[in-house]
């Protein structure tokens, strides 16, 4: 008798794996898929289920060979599935292998009555990749995750459902998929957990000299994300000197629950480890709005209340859950707590860190400009997709781009664009709510250095600048400049001649800004900018000074004219003394002439 496909398919399993494993198949979207799994012997029913996949071009049984997870599901009674990839490989940009996992979900709780709220997925490679992609798909279908030497390539975005725990595993000495990347995936999952973003780090784990252990802990819900850093391996599953990976794994997953029987609380804003810049001599008072969003599925929610620095701010009985935190934040860190409390009793926190700083001279805005991302402080937005920074690894839209040319006028500037040509929609801002920093000034007179170019706009296309008050959305500064400069969609291009601009502004009292730049409002206008720098004018910070005396214009076209003694105080143009006369142009330049 003829042997059916699905037949086929169980009998090449079977005939590859121990006898411990069982091999079984599945129809998922109209096609058979295969795995194979394991049940301990008096499982015993609303057990958990461990999901376990394999490498690109490896296979479940060489998956489960390598985990070595069957002795700790015997002890721990839980359920392990090692699934079989369509020609040995998974789908990391689409859903076919999320519904796979789901559909295993669905067979194992039918099959085996395991508990939907104790699932655990994990890979190894591209099964670590995969994992990933999971986290933002199917967050609600999965407790926690454990990616093994594995992580999207081209770089992910951190938008999961709710907030997951993360255990990750790699070799320093991974020759295939670099451990150099691993940190900046770490990062993004520790700021969308809102985890503390310094870890605690063990050295010599469980007394194995290549292993150092870190924790980013006290994320909501209790969430946490370690990396297990394992000196000197590579590409591979790591189970020596007295520590197996299964073993990690289970022991960190096994602390979850998708029904954890207390409230979820997160912080909306501000993110943790967002700085808190203020331009002046002196600590300025910031007002910061803190939200916070908390739901119960037992009871209803009794209270949120803020903690900042371990003194309450405020408690909310119902939402919209906000407080306004006002204070001179002294140079350093500081903490902010949200505690959620249920009817019933449930709590559960949420915890942020914060730095402040004073800048007394300039600011550097492109500092953290690195290729591929957009920086810690800024904002972009397309029309289709907004961007917090920080981000790495982006490959197209709103990033920063290196540019290679010779001769060229910048290495690295922030691409922005506008797809659609909708108002005001391409753009990028620092100092945005939604991101890392929030920037206070103080009285004094400021410029807003900086270089703009088209990137691909052979006609130009204008450009617009605008400082703003944060709080009131009043515009303080603004000026709109067509660039000279125009790249030519490519990095590698030579360019000269780009546009160098400084805009004038002044302040008479404190004020929160934050400092954007918006492409025209058509379809696909851009821009790239760069060298942008926020710089105090007054005596303190004043530059380029040069010796003249009143009324030589030196052939400057002068748009506006201001005089300020050695105090930085504002005085009429005919005071006697050493004053300093800044000037300027119709064109945006500045000159600043010393008067006697």
């Amino acid at each position: 008798m003829k042997l059916q496909v699905k037949e086929v398919l169980l009998a090449m399993m079977l005939a590859a794996v121990p006898v411990s494993l069982l091999a079984d198949d599945i129809s998922v979207g109209g096609t058979t898929r295969t795995y194979l799994k394991y049940v301990p012997a008096d499982l015993g029913e609303n057990r958990p289920l461990l999901i376990s996949c394999h490498g690109m071009n490896q296979d479940a049984a060489y998956q489960s060979g390598m985990l070595k997870i069957e002795s700790v599901a015997d002890t721990a009674k839980f359920v392990t599935v090692f699934p079989q990839g369509v020609n040995k490989a998974w789908d990391i940009s689409g859903n076919t292998d999320v519904d796979f996992v789901k559909a295993i979900i669905d067979k194992m709780a039918s099959d085996y009555k395991i508990d939907r709220n104790r699932v655990y997925l994990s890979g190894f490679s591209m099964g670590g990749m995969f994992t990933y992609h999971c986290m933002n798909r199917i967050a609600d279908y999965i407790a926690a995750f454990a990616p093994i030497s594995g992580y999207p390539m081209g770089g992910m975005e951190f938008t999961s459902s709710r907030p997951v725990p993360i255990i990750h595993t790699h070799g320093t000495a991974d020759d295939v998929v670099p451990f150099s990347r691993v940190q900046s995936f770490i990062d993004g999952w520790v700021a969308r957990n809102h985890c503390n973003a310094a870890p605690k780090v063990t050295h010599n784990y469980r007394g194995a000299a290549h292993i150092t252990r870190h924790v980013y802990g006290s994320g909501d819900n209790g969430t946490e994300v370690v990396l297990m850093e394992m000196a000197g391996k590579g590409h591979w599953i790591s189970n020596d000197n007295g520590v197996l990976t299964g073993d990690e794994i289970w022991r960190f997953c096994s602390r979850y629950s998708l029904d954890m029987k207390v409230p979820r609380v997160s912080l909306s804003v501000p993110v943790s480890g967002t700085t808190l810049y203020t331009m002046g001599t002196s600590v300025g008072e910031h007002s910061l709005r803190i939200a916070a969003n908390a739901v119960s599925d037992n009871s209803a929610i009794a209270k949120v209340a803020f903690y900042g620095d371990g003194k309450l701010i405020g408690e909310v009985t119902e939402a919209p859950y906000e407080v306004v935190w006002t204070k001179k934040f002294s140079k350093g860190q500081h903490s902010l707590k949200v505690v959620a409390t249920d009817v019933d009793g449930g709590s559960a926190y949420s915890t942020a860190s914060l730095s402040s700083l004073i800048k007394v001279g300039q600011l550097n805005l492109s500092a953290d400009f690195l290729a591929g991302g957009v920086p810690s402080g800024w904002v972009t937005f397309d029309g289709e997709e907004r961007r917090i920074g920080k981000k790495t690894n982006l490959a197209s839209g709103c990033r920063v781009l290196e540019m290679t040319g010779t001769p060229r006028d910048f290495d690295l500037g922030l691409y922005i664009r506008n797809k659609n040509g909708q108002a005001g929609e391409g753009h990028a801002v620092y100092g945005d709510e939604t991101s890392a920093v929030r920037l206070l000034l103080t009285p004094a007179n400021y410029s807003l250095d900086y270089t703009v170019c088209n990137w691909n706009m052979a006609a130009a296309s204008p450009v617009t600048v605008r400082v703003t008050n944060a709080s009131t959305g009043e515009i303080v500064a603004t000026e709109t400049v067509t660039p000279s400069c125009n790249i030519g969609n490519s990095a590698v291009n030579a360019f000269s001649g780009a546009s160098v601009r400084s805009l004038a502004f002044s302040l008479g009292s404190d004020m929160p800004v934050n400092i954007g730049f918006y492409t025209a409002d058509a379809p696909w206008a851009d821009a790239v900018i760069a060298d942008v720098k926020l710089i105090r004018t007054d005596i303190t910070g004043i530059r380029d000074v040069e010796a003249g005396v009143t009324g030589d214009n030196d052939a400057f076209d002068v748009r506006s004219v201001e005089c300020y003694d050695l105090g930085g105080r504002s005085v009429n143009g005919n005071s006697r003394g050493v004053t300093i006369e800044r000037r300027t142009g119709k064109d945006g330049r500045i000159k600043t002439i010393k008067r006697i």
